[in-house]
């Protein structure tokens, strides 16, 4: 029999060992129990990437409806311009008879064939509106996807960094439980007074309370993930790659999409000019039988006819003014998203320098709080300060460790948002 061989794998600072073609619950009570007994579990699953969380979620998602719609639309616009005709076909026929069931009278029966021709220009008009308006739904899928994208990563980086938090909690929680049997035992000997047990009790029970809090945000970061994917499966790894994009370019799915509505609604336009449906051309056909009182043969006729209506331009002019009403306000919506664009990518490079250089503060700090704090225990056992100094000092290196993990987490997940601003799908 072939063994298993163990493999690890790391959500940013949360490593679990688990078995090739398995998935393992990611839960806390793997490593402690939780204060609060309530636990939304998410597993990781080895044989699943970010882009594949993302399609699955795509999958799910609501937005996926409008999509599906613009799609329907689409084709729909796309079988009108391919009609034979740019309206309705009618048929209407017509009896008239002096003496209702008689042969004898005068009788006329008619029956005609109405269309409506395609105008000049108007049929290519129509299918440039079906083309443009197929394109445009599927960049809109695109900046569905892209939406999709920013939920996952935020949902994902959440429970990294709340996770992160409750490690550092269970941590700290460690080290106030045993400073308090120190303390404990110190005071049986005589050594402290039984105030100094109260303060390190309280220490301690403040602690905790970081730690129920620190599991109820990890909680509730795991429901929101869990609700925006519809599932319970985490990527073994979801660290990207940082882009070498450096600009907002024309391919941004968000400035194609808009590009896109953009073109349709030009198309629309040309479609106002070219459209009436109440002053359209209009042809018709038809044939008619009669006879006349006298009882004699029955007259056969045929008639043809054209109706070419004239002077609607003045009815038309609307129509046309609100096809360019929404051109320009599709327009104005470019301007501005190419500026919101620039703007969320000057801040996404902004925050990564930044958050470089507080990482590296962050953890000479630590080490300097870390070193600190071991200096004032060995001095605290020496009876050479006294408990509540001592505390101060271990608050300081717990907030310096603190900081220096999380800004590790923040560094990861700001390389995710920078994507995101560039329009990089995972």
């Amino acid at each position: 029999m072939t063994r298993l061989r163990h493999m690890t794998y790391c959500l940013p600072l949360l490593c679990l060992t688990v078995l090739p073609g398995r998935a393992e619950p990611l839960s806390p009570t793997a490593e402690a129990p939780l204060l609060v007994e309530h636990l939304d579990p998410l597993e990781i699953d080895p044989g699943l990437s970010l882009s594949q969380l993302v399609d699955q979620t795509l999958d799910k998602f609501p937005d996926r409806l409008i999509s599906q719609a613009l799609a329907d639309e689409a084709s729909a616009l796309k079988i009108r311009g391919d009609a034979w005709f740019a309206g309705s076909t009618a048929l209407a026929l017509e009896y008239a008879d002096d003496r209702i069931g008689s042969d004898k009278g005068a009788r006329d029966a008619s029956a005609s064939l109405e269309w409506t021709p395609w105008f000049w220009g108007q049929r290519s008009a129509a299918q440039n509106i079906a083309e443009q308006a197929g394109a445009s739904a599927a960049k809109q899928s695109a900046v569905v996807k892209l939406e999709v994208a920013r939920l996952t990563r935020e949902a994902l980086w959440a429970i990294a960094l709340a996770d992160n938090r409750l490690q550092q909690a269970r941590n700290n929680l460690e080290i106030s439980k045993q400073l308090l049997a120190k303390v404990e035992r110190r005071v049986e000997l005589g050594d402290l007074p039984r105030a100094d047990l109260l303060l390190a009790e309280t220490d301690h029970l403040q602690n905790q309370s970081v730690l129920a809090q620190a599991e109820a945000e990890l909680m509730h970061s795991r429901k929101a993930y869990s609700s925006l994917t519809q599932t319970t499966h985490v990527p073994a790894n979801f660290t990207e790659t940082l882009s070498t994009i450096q600009e907002v370019r024309p391919d941004h799915p968000l400035l194609e999409a808009i590009n896109a509505l953009i073109s349709r609604r030009q198309a629309e336009v040309e479609w106002a000019k070219t459209t009436d449906t109440v002053n359209q051309p209009k042809v018709h056909i038809g044939a008619n039988s009669s006879r006349d009182a006298g009882g004699g043969n029955d007259l056969q006729s045929a008639n043809i006819g054209v109706v070419i209506p004239f002077g609607h331009s003045t009815y038309d002019a609307p129509e046309i003014a609100a096809a360019y009403l929404e051109l320009n306000r599709m327009l104005a919506q470019r301007e501005h998203l190419q500026r919101q664009l620039e703007k969320g990518l000057h801040e996404a490079e902004h925050t990564l320098e930044v958050n470089r250089t507080e990482l590296a503060i962050a953890k000479r700090m630590r080490e300097i709080a870390q070193q600190h704090l071991q200096m004032m225990t060995l001095s605290f056992e020496a009876g050479e300060i006294n408990l509540l100094d001592l505390l101060k000092i271990q608050a300081r290196s717990f907030e310096a460790t603190r900081y220096a993990k999380e800004q590790e987490v923040n560094l990861r997940r700001n390389t995710a948002f920078y994507n995101q601003a560039v329009g990089v799908l995972p």
